[in-house]
């Protein structure tokens, strides 16, 4: 007897390498499935905007990174005694007008470099509602607690929808036609938006994003909110705020994704780096003991053998962790 409908994915046409560089851009669920490709050591640049969750945001991001636009202090607002972007998370905000831009323009740059030789973008969207600032008429991608009332508020329409996936995937492209792009749509649910409103929103993502793909070379989607909705489907699943997927979901969901999208010779690395990131995590009581001393160095032999064999690999957090603790 089956007691829960399991989703069964295919394998993908174009599998990601361990030696891939990998972008993952969108909702704080972009972050989760970053979290993974970290702890295995790839190649990823995590959310280089920061946590963003509509397609006009996210479309809009992207163009001012393959752009190379540069930021002046008049693109930026003063609130709050912090200098903010309308197009940056809260993390590139400062009080100093000068850090604020040095961390934006260098963010901007670090990633049109990256998007440039980039294999892999990996693409989850959050909600189909957007903010627009009023005075400056533009979709914002955060309001750092602005006043509402400077603010409308308003679901994209899916042709709007459409639009905005449509237009990223020919900006993605004409910066590098050899880039993989995967869209999810993100499992966390956005409930002050009501339940009714919430499921509105994330279907007309869901259609729009079919609608996207279906014809395209490269493109492909990987069923992160049906995993969640359709084979968990269960609230022991969630944080206790009833809305995030907790740390056993987004397991399971990371499990599923590399079955699908990783290679096999992948999946033979990340079993190796594995024992390096579980020894990082070996609790010990005397760090000068002659047993730990002879732990470390067999760790170090260990990332200095996997360097060698694996010559994309870096790990020289990893080395430089372990070494620390070597006696003087």
């Amino acid at each position: 007897m089956k007691f829960r409908t399991e989703i069964e994915i295919g394998k993908s046409s174009n599998p990601i390498e361990h030696d891939n560089r990998i972008i993952t851009i969108g909702s704080c669920f972009a972050e989760n499935i970053a979290e993974y490709f970290r702890k295995y050591r790839f190649n990823i640049l995590a959310n280089p905007f920061g946590v963003l969750y509509n397609p006009v945001s996210i479309y809009n991001s992207l163009k001012l990174a393959t752009e190379k636009r540069e930021f002046k202090q008049r693109d930026l607002i003063f609130d709050q005694s912090e200098w903010h972007s309308f197009y940056h998370h809260s993390d590139f905000s400062h009080h100093d007008v000068n850090v604020c831009l040095d961390k934006i323009n260098n963010g901007i740059k670090n990633t049109n470099s990256f998007l440039q030789q980039s294999d892999v973008i990996i693409i989850t969207y959050g909600t189909a509602f957007v903010y627009q600032h009023k005075a400056k008429k533009i979709v914002v991608s955060n309001c750092h607690k602005i006043p509402s009332n400077e603010f409308d508020r308003f679901r994209l329409t899916l042709d709007q929808t459409k639009e905005a996936i449509k237009n990223t995937i020919t900006l993605l492209k004409e910066i590098n036609n050899n880039v993989n792009i995967i869209f999810t749509v993100s499992p966390v649910r956005h409930l002050k938006d009501g339940a009714v409103e919430n499921q509105i929103s994330k279907s007309i993502l869901l259609l729009a994003v079919n609608d996207a793909v279906e014809n395209e070379n490269r493109c492909g989607y990987f069923p992160s909110y049906e995993i969640i909705m359709d084979d968990l489907r269960d609230y022991r699943f969630y944080e206790a705020d009833l809305f995030h997927p907790n740390k056993l979901a987004t397991d399971y969901i990371w499990e599923k994704f590399s079955e699908s999208i990783l290679s096999e010779n992948c999946h033979t690395i990340m079993n190796e780096v594995e024992k390096i990131t579980t020894a990082r995590n070996h609790k010990v009581r005397n760090k000068f003991s002659e047993r730990h001393q002879e732990f470390l160095k067999i760790q170090i032999d260990k990332i200095k053998t996997l360097e060698k064999k694996y010559p994309h690999l870096n790990m020289i957090d990893d080395e430089n962790y372990f070494t620390s603790q070597l006696k003087k």
